[in-house]
């Protein structure tokens, strides 16, 4: 009997030794931040990415530069016949390790969800100090710069997100602030990473076109939008919203009744912003398109307009069930 007690002290000491070892490379998105694995496991296992640090605050570690894909562990390259990611998921790979001139310790990932309208990315570390037993929390913060097959694709704050470009391999790079808390780690440093996204790019379900794309200064020129919903997911509702910009003195103005310029002040101030309008659209169908028209009067000076679409697709009483889509920018010239 004591022997057979032995026997199952050693196979669950190396179960659980082979559990720490093995990277996670999928980790589900839902709406939290994914969390790393332990410091030393994700610095052993690191195959991905390089580190390189600037304003002399850190010294950079470099890993061997490696892909990470969806679905399966960081590898020296693109896994052929790799599974498709199957829903909304978020991919980490490791990405640098930063070292500061005191033995302080940071061990960067590069993370990337996939399978909505926006990729989302952001870089989580865990921090180490020596001669601390302390366990520190590490806040990033910084900007990053997506590129596939050499060309810029996509770039932001950490953490941020942009309009998904759709399946690829991406070589991401990132420059990062890393600070404890409690403090006691403060590093800078560029990490970078390669991930491979599989989730197809969603189709979009509302698009807005318009009739012109430059204006010019002195002018009052009238501009066609048309809105479209081409989903049958969602209902008619939707918000679209014009803007200028605020120091050119320009006006924007319209007679349509689903349209207003923004009140702004205290009540009961009734100002309102001549440079934007705002218009609550309620019949938007698949085949049947909204048309608003509006005013744009330039002084002098010029201005670009920009629009945007936020849009309902309800799932029953969930909280955030909407989108946003960036229309056209018209020019000045």
């Amino acid at each position: 009997m004591a022997a057979r007690r032995r026997t199952l002290r050693i196979l669950t000491g190396a179960a659980a030794v082979c559990s720490a070892l093995v990277p996670t490379a999928l980790v589900p998105t839902a709406w939290s931040r994914p969390v790393p694995p332990p410091a030393d496991v994700r610095a052993e296992a690191a195959t991905a990415g390089t580190a390189t640090a600037t304003a002399g605050t850190a010294t950079a570690e470099e890993p061997a530069a490696g892909t990470a894909v969806a679905g399966a562990p960081v590898a020296d390259g693109p896994v052929a016949g790799a599974p498709a990611a199957d829903g909304p998921a978020t991919l980490c790979a490791p990405a640098g390790v930063l070292r500061g001139a005191g033995g302080e310790r940071a061990v960067v990932s590069v993370c990337a969800g996939s399978g909505t309208p926006v990729m989302a990315v952001s870089a989580p570390a865990s921090c180490r100090r020596p001669g601390t037993s302390v366990r520190y929390a590490c806040l990033t913060s910084g900007s990053w710069t997506a590129r596939r097959d050499g060309a810029t694709v996509a770039s932001g704050t950490l953490p941020g997100s942009q309009p998904y470009p759709g399946p690829g391999t991406y070589d991401i790079t990132a420059s990062v602030h890393v600070r404890s808390t409690p403090s006691g780690v403060d590093l800078r440093g560029t990490v970078r990473a390669s991930l491979t996204l599989t989730a197809p790019k969603q189709r979009p379900t509302h698009r807005v076109e318009v009739d012109r794309l430059t204006l010019r200064p002195g002018t009052t020129t009238t501009l066609t939008y048309r809105v479209y919903r081409d989903s049958e997911q969602g209902d008619g509702s939707a918000r679209f919203g014009l803007i200028g910009e605020e120091a050119s003195g320009v006006r924007i103005s319209t007679a349509d009744a689903r349209c207003v310029n923004p009140l702004v002040g205290r009540a009961p101030s009734r100002d309102r912003l001549g440079y934007a309008v705002d218009c609550a659209l309620t019949d938007l169908q698949p085949g049947r398109a909204a048309t608003v028209r509006v005013k744009v009067r330039l002084s002098s000076a010029c201005s670009t307009v920009v629009s945007k679409l936020g849009y309902w697709m309800p799932r029953g009483q969930a909280l955030y069930t909407g989108g946003m889509v960036e229309g056209p920018t018209i020019g000045c010239s």
